[in-house]
């Protein structure tokens, strides 16, 4: 890289929020996205060995994915999932790891018009049906089916036109966004707590009887499900945007926690960052 492309690098890394994360499915690596449309490859395992050196909590790979920002992403056995401004694109992981991977394929769903192309802000997949809902920042919650490559669509007007977060475990969902941050029993539908935290939330997912979340403020919500707060976990982004759970991790409950900052801090229990992981 030239001297010029390294401070205009060094510039552009001051900014970077990163957006979105996902874990590989074999536990070993983590996937993070900025706002700049790049994805990071990182070796989780190798930055969690007692020999880990610096170099090993840098990236092994960083790709330019989308034009715009990445807001998601998601995993299934074989393909990473990234969503950005009005498309889709499926990478297989096996690839990940190498310079000059390419996308396997980009989707792109039905808009209202060419003015109104929506932000994907969540993918949650389905793998036992082989399709994954986007949740997109029109207020419109669409379908995209693996297989044939079709979308459905539903529109929720009524209900708020910006959900950021979404995770469902048994008959409870939790979501959040421009709205304040809920958990609603799915069976009933209806919303049985509000949280007591500052909207927008970010991300939030559930983590054995609690609700983790995170959005303004540089701060890791523990809540319980009646709506009590646990905890408040210091961490490195002065805002959060992603969280990420490694349950495969093979030696530790991993936790990664991204926002507005190059730095991801990695926790290997609820109570204190270990290390952070970095961009640059």
């Amino acid at each position: 890289m030239s001297s010029a492309g390294g401070v205009r690098r060094a510039r552009q890394l001051l900014h970077v929020s990163v957006l979105a994360q996902s874990a590989a499915p074999c536990g070993r690596f983590l996937a993070a996205a900025n706002d700049f449309g790049e994805i990071a490859i990182f070796g989780l395992s190798a930055a969690l060995s007692a020999e880990a050196k610096e170099e090993n909590r840098r990236p092994v790979n960083v790709f330019k994915a989308h034009s715009g920002p990445v807001y998601s992403l998601a995993s299934t056995e074989r393909l990473l999932l990234s969503g950005s401004d009005g498309e889709i694109r499926a990478w297989g992981w096996a690839e990940l790891g190498r310079k000059g991977c390419r996308e396997l394929w980009t989707r792109r769903p039905p808009c209202r018009s060419s003015l109104e192309v929506p932000e994907i802000n969540a993918l949650e997949v389905n793998q036992r049906d082989h399709w994954v809902v986007l949740a997109g920042g029109d207020g419109a919650v669409r379908v995209l089916d693996l297989e044939s490559g079709a979308f459905t669509e539903c529109s929720r007007p009524q209900l708020g036109k910006w959900i950021r977060c979404l995770a469902t475990e048994s008959d409870w969902m939790v979501c959040g966004g421009g709205p304040a941050l809920t958990l609603w029993h799915l069976r009933s539908v209806t919303p049985t707590t509000v949280f007591p935290l500052a909207p927008p939330q970010h991300h939030a997912l559930f983590h054995q009887d609690m609700v983790l979340s995170g959005g303004v403020g540089p701060a890791l919500h523990l809540l319980q499900l009646n709506g009590d707060v646990r905890g408040r976990v210091p961490v490195t982004p002065p805002a959060l945007r992603s969280l990420c759970l490694h349950p495969r991790s093979p030696e530790h409950q991993v936790l990664t926690v991204g926002g507005n900052s190059p730095k991801i801090d990695v926790f290997t229990n609820l109570g204190y960052r270990a290390f952070s992981l970095s961009f640059t």
